[in-house]
């Protein structure tokens, strides 16, 4: 997610996520199931570095799924608990894991942390060496990014590429030389929903041309760190994370390393099922039965469509896909919807998986409690790690 998301994006959306994106599942009136906390289990260790050296991205991405975002924490601005998570801890990344999370993509905010020379604080990257530290310990894969951080990237133009691409490549030198030394549980994403800010139509050639430019700065920078960094699995993301457009423009950046890259896009058809909280439509799929309650061309074969095009394009050619965020809110408004909210979740995660994609559902606290490890929706987590089996 970003602060002007990349198809249609308006703030009622932003307001149902921040609210609790994914936790109104499992009663009426958008109730939630009654809350079970999560014992705490003894963490699974992930594979070392040695064991994982020959691994190509497509051998990867098999193991990695189903994943959950920390989405509302690290990238909150002004700091970390302003959008109202807790800071995380230990007890929330083993609660991931004893639900069945295979993976944790953390999106992470940096410019406020960093001075006008773009130096990061050390205090901030040993807080986020925690929190990844905190993943690791419990067994999961695990995604570091920068996220939305304010909008900078947003202006892929050439009068600012030299800009951007500077502050780009000194960013991610300082992040990659603090984790240089972890194994290949550990991935870094380049960026976001980077597009032109405010524009969601066809992206013109210069955009695009400089936001393919973004994503082979991102790879220079990582690489020329060396250390584990020199192999490590690194994740760049298509136009705005728009799957069409993505397939049109976006090409795989030169790597000095061979099968060791992974392509992003994100998934939240139709919006005004997923996430305009003011929308009517209510209803989604072939068991919809109100037509004015349901968008009818964003369906199951639309979804299907979509993930194949994704795979066509990039998986069959060694460039495995992540889809960093995808997900639906529930309208009080409508208690009906429960059940198709269920079923969209688990239809997304099933289709996407069975093209090769790992899915990374987005949550803001909904899905999890981030104190407890309270499972707050169970019906949808069930669903979407059986979706994966």
């Amino acid at each position: 997610m970003k602060q002007s998301f990349y198809s249609m994006m308006a703030a009622a959306s932003v307001l149902l996520l921040a609210a609790g994106f994914s936790g109104c599942s499992g009663g009426a009136g958008g109730a939630s199931s009654p809350a079970a906390t999560t014992p705490t289990p003894t963490p699974t260790p992930t594979p070392t570095t040695a064991g994982m050296r020959d691994m190509s991205s497509t051998e990867l991405a098999k193991l990695m799924s189903p994943g959950i975002n920390l989405g509302n924490t690290l990238e909150a601005i002004p700091n970390e608990t302003a959008w109202g998570n807790p800071v995380p801890t230990q007890a929330l990344m083993n609660a991931y894991k004893a639900a069945g999370f295979k993976t944790v993509r953390i999106p992470i905010a940096w410019s406020q942390y960093a001075d006008a020379n773009n130096n990061i604080s050390a205090t901030w990257l040993a807080h986020v060496r925690q929190v990844v530290d905190y993943a690791h310990n419990a067994g999961l894969y695990t995604m570091i990014n920068i996220h939305w951080d304010g909008g900078w990237m947003n202006h892929p133009t050439y009068d600012k590429q030299a800009a951007i691409n500077a502050k780009l490549a000194k960013f991610w030198t300082q992040i990659a030389n603090t984790f240089k030394n972890d194994d290949d549980t550990l991935l870094f994403a380049g960026s976001n929903e980077v597009g032109q800010e405010n524009f969601y139509g066809t992206p013109s050639a210069e955009w695009t041309s400089v936001q393919n430019s973004f994503n082979q700065t991102f790879v220079d920078a990582v690489r020329a760190t060396g250390g584990n960094n020199a192999v490590r699995h690194l994740v760049v993301q298509g136009y705005n994370t728009n799957i069409d457009i993505t397939v049109a423009t976006n090409t795989v950046p030169k790597d000095t390393v061979a099968n060791r890259l992974f392509m992003e896009v994100h998934y939240y058809d139709p919006f005004h099922f997923t996430l305009d909280a003011d929308s009517k439509i209510w209803q989604w799929g072939a068991t919809a039965t109100d037509p004015a309650a349901v968008e009818p061309w964003a369906n199951e074969a639309w979804a299907d469509a979509a993930f194949q095009k994704m795979k066509t394009a990039f998986g069959d050619k060694g460039v495995p896909v992540i889809l960093g965020e995808y997900g639906a809110g529930m309208k009080a408004a409508y208690p009906g919807m429960n059940a198709y909210h269920k079923l969209w979740n688990q239809y997304i995660t099933r289709s996407a998986f069975q093209r090769g994609l790992v899915p990374v559902y987005w949550d803001t606290g909904g899905m999890i409690d981030r104190k407890t490890g309270a499972h707050l929706d169970p019906d949808v987590i069930e669903m979407i790690v059986k979706a994966t089996k």
